[in-house]
């Protein structure tokens, strides 16, 4: 450990991930959060997925201390706000009505992912003497000299939020739906701690999908077959085919998964007269199941239902996992026992008055998630909420 009286900060950015060590970055990262391995970014450079053509900059950032790599964090330099899920598009617009540049902008994010985590990745002796003030200046900083007009860091876990809290800077929020474990052994003992009512509609679903001669198979690892990932990505890709749009990932990346970080990767197929006819891939952690990816070439009734979340649900209890987090969006989560949670991001807008309009509109916003999230949590079906 450095003496705190004497460090000297930097902040740089790397434009591959690969200029980075890789025994640093693990140090830092771990090997327990999949988005957070050395391999997923790696995956997704080699893959052509985050370029600049895609509008994803990898600009990697690297804390030294005296010259010494003591932090690490997932960042890019972006044209468009796709792929993110904390929602710019209006700010980018008012800032285009005024004839001001809104992009590129620094993101401090796992690309396509919005699920939370930690994004600053430190040394436990450098988060202890890191200040909100001197991180902030640091991100302000590096900011203006690459060019950018603000910086994102989306969907930071507990410890990166106490870091970040300063009253000068923009703290949003927004809301997600989650499955925990209450100490479930089996999907009969989550059912059971369920009202009646929602109780039998979550049988009725499962019992319709079976009734449409559907069964369900999992693959894992290594071990999923490349006739089964093929597949997987024909339904990943139709849907974002549907709505008129290219997918984010491709193939190649799927396979730099199962190649690299195969403990983390899971593939339910869905079947009917022996042909695969819907997929969805999932990636696990220490405690958490992630639902990520899925598609389907052809509708059948609750089908989406069954692969994404009762069959997550069921992964989830049986790799002993205690949260199953299936990705952003889904009120329709709500009455299938997936409770709110609050989700954070954080914003450094330089324009100082789009940053005092931006500001009110975050106060506004924060009331009305609160609000939702409250609304929700008397509308979960568990027992006790009757």
């Amino acid at each position: 450990m450095a003496n705190p009286d004497s460090i000297e900060i930097t902040l740089e950015p790397h434009p591959r991930i690969t200029d980075i060590p890789k025994g640093d970055w693990q140090r830092l990262a771990g090997h327990t959060n999949p988005f957070l391995r050395y391999e997923f970014f790696q995956a997704l450079e080699d893959s052509g997925c985050t370029t600049t053509a895609t509008g994803w900059t990898p600009s990697h950032l690297v804390f030294r201390v005296n010259g010494e790599i003591c932090g690490v964090a997932p960042a890019y330099l972006k044209s468009h706000s796709r792929g993110e899920y904390v929602f710019d598009w209006g700010w980018a617009d008012a800032y285009e009505r005024y004839g001001l540049p809104y992009y590129p902008k620094l993101l401090i994010a796992i690309p396509f992912t919005p699920s939370q985590g930690p994004r600053l990745l430190l040394a436990p002796w450098l988060r202890d003497e890191l200040t909100a003030e001197t991180l902030l200046s640091l991100l302000d900083n590096l900011t203006e000299s690459l060019g950018a007009h603000s910086w994102h860091l989306l969907f930071p876990d507990s410890a990166d939020q106490q870091l970040l809290a300063h009253p000068d800077e923009l703290h949003r929020t927004g809301c997600q739906f989650h499955w925990h474990s209450h100490g479930y052994e089996s999907f009969e003992d989550f059912l059971g701690a369920l009202t009646s009512r929602k109780r039998k509609s979550i049988r009725k679903e499962r019992r319709q999908v079976t009734g449409q001669g559907i069964s369900f198979r999992w693959f894992h690892g290594r071990d999923i077959p490349d006739s089964v990932l093929s597949a997987f990505y024909v339904f990943y890709r139709a849907t974002y085919l549907k709505r008129g749009q290219r997918p984010y990932l491709n193939q190649t990346f799927f396979e730099q998964l199962r190649e690299n970080m195969p403990e983390h990767l899971h593939i339910v197929m869905a079947l009917r007269d022996g042909d695969m006819i819907a997929g969805a891939l999932f990636l696990s952690g220490v405690t958490t199941l992630y639902g990520r990816y899925w598609g389907c070439l052809e509708e059948y009734d609750h089908l989406h239902f069954e692969t994404c979340y009762y069959q997550g649900i069921e992964l989830a209890l049986e790799l002993g996992l205690s949260h199953f987090d299936a990705g952003a969006q889904g009120e329709h989560k709500l009455v299938r026992g997936f409770e709110p949670v609050i989700t954070h991001s954080w914003h450094g807008i330089r324009h100082p008055a789009f940053r005092e309009a931006i500001a009110n509109f975050i106060d506004e916003e924060a009331e009305h998630v609160q609000a939702y999230y409250e609304e929700a949590r008397t509308l979960l079906p568990f027992k006790q909420a009757e």
